[in-house]
């Protein structure tokens, strides 16, 4: 093993011996090709990947990184899908060993944990303890620190709201190596500017972006806001501005009651309508009992998609929607009731609706809501075609319009497709299936009209995947040259020699 590290150091970009211990570096190609990519199959390439155990290991190679220039991308465990982990040059800092769910506090509901703890095994913990963290993204073996990274969400985000609202502390080493420990409700912005204080006492201050984000679910770029939180800079931020090394966040009591459904409707418009009433009675009537947590969605295309794992999909379905609701135990028949009563004003199929009594139903009923996006990959592969997949959403009274628009642009092109997503958000997945070049060249033309459509509906390009590589030139439509160059200000205040994730947000070229 020794003579193994004699012989990494030798060619290492790094020290090697930090915080008197050896630090796994690997630059071998065969051993680092799993941090080359990312889920959506964007490659890259770098010159080692380093696995540092703590935080004076990561400020030690951010701080080497500064004196010679070095590049740094931060990998989380290769789930996104657009880039943002994957390198394009330099080192790769891995944060694989910061795993260790520190403590979680039942009495307070908060728990603290490293950037590295898998999200499932975070959620497992927290069950046996009768609580839960609400963010839920359909990969859940994705890094917490990267869920905070991109500010994922999921099905419950319709209730509950992305990770954002769920992190109450962060530590983050800077670019410069310093120190930066936040927490919420502590420090503000006021006038547009934003005064952080890092370990050292240094004061770094912000000029906080002045453009407005759409009301939307979102994504895309910087949080902004003239009285910010300082917290919120970083969440989102995509690892462009320091590097997540220990977060506290803040749990909730576990449900004991949970209404699930799957309704099949044979006419889509029925089913985007029964979307609309429960959305509006869950989020603009506190009285209903009908307070939906997840609000999902699936088109004809996606259910065809389906129906060999799930055989008891009607033949003749032509939308589905999953639902949840969350309810006291007296509550349950009442509860029932009002649902059928809305379903069948809906016209929904109440003879082959699917009603979870139990939580392995529920759980069944939950993995027939994630196979779609995982069933689309395995057909991708198996076929040897690309996905060109949105990730957009509009203000709800424009949804039914931009739903149909999109549709109509991809049949009209003749490219095969399937449409789901988180509706209740009216947050659109429609992912585009070219099966030759020329296809993948028209869907990508398609994805960027997709993206126009919605900014021009008062909508986002990326309601929770983030930007990352991929869909920069979407946010620079979305947002104008004048805005992206305040973005790659604020990188600059806290990255002066632009080291870390280059290539993530906005283009290189914005920061010289």
């Amino acid at each position: 093993m020794e003579g193994n590290n004699e012989k990494i150091r030798e060619r290492s970009l790094i020290p090697v011996l930090l915080s008197h211990h050896y630090m796994i570096i690997k630059n071998n190609p065969e051993e680092i090709q799993t941090y080359l990519v990312d889920a959506a199959n964007y490659k890259g390439f770098c010159e080692e990947v380093v696995f540092p155990e703590s935080e004076n290991d990561i400020i030690n190679i951010v701080k080497e990184a500064n004196k010679t220039g070095k590049k740094i991308t931060v990998a989380g465990n290769g789930t996104g899908l657009t880039g943002a982990r994957v390198p394009e040059g330099g080192i790769v800092i891995a944060t694989d060993k910061l795993n260790s769910i520190i403590n979680i506090d039942c009495d307070n509901q908060k728990a603290l944990v490293q950037p590295a703890v898998l999200l499932a095994d975070f959620q497992s913990e927290l069950k046996e303890k009768e609580l839960f963290y609400p963010p839920d993204p359909t990969e859940t073996n994705c890094f917490i620190g990267a869920t905070i990274a991109t500010n994922a969400s999921g099905a419950r985000t319709f209730k509950y709201g992305p990770t954002r609202n769920f992190v109450n502390k962060l530590n983050v080493i800077l670019p410069t190596g310093e120190i930066l420990s936040i927490e919420r409700g502590k420090n503000f912005a006021e006038d547009n500017k934003l005064t952080l204080l890092t370990g050292t006492g240094s004061e770094i201050i912000v000029n906080v972006p002045k453009y407005k984000m759409p009301g939307t679910k979102h994504s895309a770029g910087y949080y902004v806001n003239p009285r910010m939180d300082a917290i919120d800079l970083f969440i989102g931020a995509e690892g462009t501005l320091g590097i997540i090394t220990e977060v506290e966040l803040k749990v909730l009591p576990l449900p004991q009651n949970v209404f699930s459904s799957v309704i099949f409707f044979s006419n889509e418009d029925d089913a985007l309508s029964f979307i609309s009433a429960v959305r509006n009675k869950s989020k603009d009537n506190p009285e209903s009992i009908i307070d939906a947590s997840a609000l999902e969605y699936f088109d004809e295309r996606a259910l065809k998609f389906l129906i060999d794992d799930f055989p008891n999909i009607p033949a003749e379905a032509k939308a589905a929607v999953w639902l949840e609701n969350e309810f006291e135990k007296k509550d349950e028949e009442i509860l029932y009731n009002k649902w059928i009563e809305l379903i069948e004003k809906f016209n929904g199929d109440i003879d082959n609706a699917w009603f979870a009594f139990d939580n392995v139903e529920r759980k069944s009923f939950q993995d027939f809501r994630h196979a779609v996006s995982w069933k689309v990959s395995e057909y991708l592969v198996k076929n040897n075609l690309k996905k060109v997949g949105t990730d957009t959403a509009v203000p709800h009274e424009k949804f039914k319009e931009f739903y149909y628009s999109c549709k109509d642009l991809v049949e009209n092109a003749g490219i095969d497709y399937i449409a789901y997503g988180h509706f209740g958000d009216s947050h659109l997945h429609l992912n585009m299936l070219p099966k030759s070049e020329n296809e993948y060249s028209a869907a990508k033309e398609l994805y960027a009209d997709i993206c126009r459509l919605s900014v021009s509906l008062g909508g986002t390009i990326s309601a929770e995947h983030g930007i990352g590589k991929l869909k920069r030139e979407y946010l620079l439509e979305m947002y104008g040259e004048k805005y992206i160059i305040e973005m790659a200000k604020v990188k600059k205040m806290l990255d002066p020699n632009s080291i870390m994730n280059i290539g993530n947000i906005f283009s290189e070229e914005y920061l010289k």
